[in-house]
């Protein structure tokens, strides 16, 4: 695949907690906000973006016009695109659009925003004739979806379930996973917050009809400390299981953005050129119904096969996690240690908007990349319906011969 990613040229806001400081704007004026700041601090010409692609899984209000909407508060409005919804799959699968469309020519360079909030969903009414009394039905579109597939018959929260019994998964080894990815999220906030602040784009805070500011998000909000001693004592949400709290992750808000192009485009708009951030592939999967969990494993072989690689190629892999016995299967299935994945932080504690869920942990896994001198890296997770999606980096620095 001929398609590249400009170092630098990528970002993504703090992720607020549900109810949170984001809960109150509208996620597709933010996210064009943001993005058009993001791109002017990077001195990235946005009369060179001939494609934008919108990710988002909650629809808010004026959603209807999607990518039309968000390109024209940004100030580009001759670009035009789709808008993708495909659950916390949706950042992976508009990147390989993205990507296929600078392969074939029909783009040079592609603005990918993904947007999600978590918070205040739509309600949706659904009219019926046919129903009793004439009435039709409503869906809350957040709790209700996390609450039940409507083809697997199960809730979000069986999912993890069912893998966990599959793989023999105790609730203390995933307690342990837990609290490793926790500390690996502190080497992200080191040496005042050094890491995060690669890619972090501040967001500004406003009313809710974005007239007034009134403060700014710098930093994730809504983390929470984790200990051994607090872990021991929850208990399994479900009557007789092994997922508690603690090895799931939780709702939030936040959007996140990026570029792509051709090689020598991204060169040109690398915010250091030594270093080449190259698109080699994608794969994906469906496990049976009601293993959601178990999706990211067959995705990340897809993907593997599809670049002509194996497990033994790849340096550093990311994942999104919402529940922890993901990364035990994953790490089970492919030998990978889970202790050796998610350097930095990953969903699990940062929280879940959906769709720029996965992109933030691309441009983790980037600059991931960038500081152990380059490489190749996997990212990998799950997406409702049992699905999975997956996709292949290569990361060179022509610093290190």
């Amino acid at each position: 695949m001929s398609a590249y990613i400009p170092y630098g040229v990528y970002w993504s806001t703090p992720f607020a907690k549900w109810q949170g400081s984001l809960a109150n704007l509208n996620a597709l004026p933010l996210a064009a906000a943001v993005g058009k700041q993001a791109l002017a601090a990077r001195g990235y010409d946005m009369a060179q973006i001939d494609l934008a692609i919108l990710g988002l899984t909650n629809p808010q209000k004026g959603s209807f016009y999607g990518l039309p909407y968000v390109t024209g508060l940004m100030g580009i409005d001759r670009v035009a695109g789709p808008t993708v919804q495909q659950a916390c799959a949706t950042s992976v699968r508009a990147l390989q659009m993205a990507a296929q469309e600078v392969q074939c020519g029909t783009a040079t360079s592609a603005l990918l925003v993904m947007a999600d909030r978590q918070s205040n969903g739509p309600v949706v009414y659904y009219p019926d004739p046919t129903g009793t009394g004439g009435y039709g039905t409503t869906e809350h579109w957040v709790p209700d979806n996390m609450g039940h597939d409507p083809y697997a018959k199960n809730p979000m929260l069986q999912t993890g379930e069912n893998v966990a019994a599959r793989y023999g998964i105790s609730t203390a080894e995933q307690h342990d996973l837990k609290l490793h990815r926790y500390g690996q999220y502190q080497q992200a906030l080191a040496h005042d917050r050094a890491f995060q602040k690669l890619y972090m784009a501040d967001v500004p805070l406003t009313d809710s009809k974005f007239r007034k500011q009134t403060g700014v998000l710098s930093a994730d909000e809504g983390i929470f400390p984790t200990t051994a001693e607090g872990l021991a004592k929850l208990k399994p949400v479900m009557p007789g299981g092994t997922v508690t709290f603690g090895g799931q992750t939780h709702p939030a808000d936040g959007n996140a953005g990026a570029i792509v192009t051709t090689r020598d485009l991204a060169r040109a708009a690398s915010t250091n050129p030594n270093i080449e951030v190259e698109i080699l592939g994608f794969g994906q999967a469906r496990v049976e119904p009601g293993y959601m969990p178990m999706a990211p494993s067959p995705a990340a072989f897809n993907a593997l096969k599809n670049d002509g690689l194996s497990i033994a190629d790849i340096h550093a892999i990311k994942t999104h996690n919402p529940f922890a016995v993901n990364d035990i299967a994953l790490a089970r299935d492919t030998g990978f240690a889970w202790e050796k994945m998610n350097n930095y932080g990953s969903s699990i504690i940062w929280g879940h908007p959906q769709a720029p869920t996965g992109l933030r942990a691309i441009i983790e896994l980037i600059e991931e990349l960038v500081l152990r001198g380059g490489g190749v890296g996997l990212f990998t997770g799950c997406a409702a319906g049992d699905s999975g999606y997956a996709t292949v980096l290569r990361v060179t620095d022509s610093r290190k011969g």
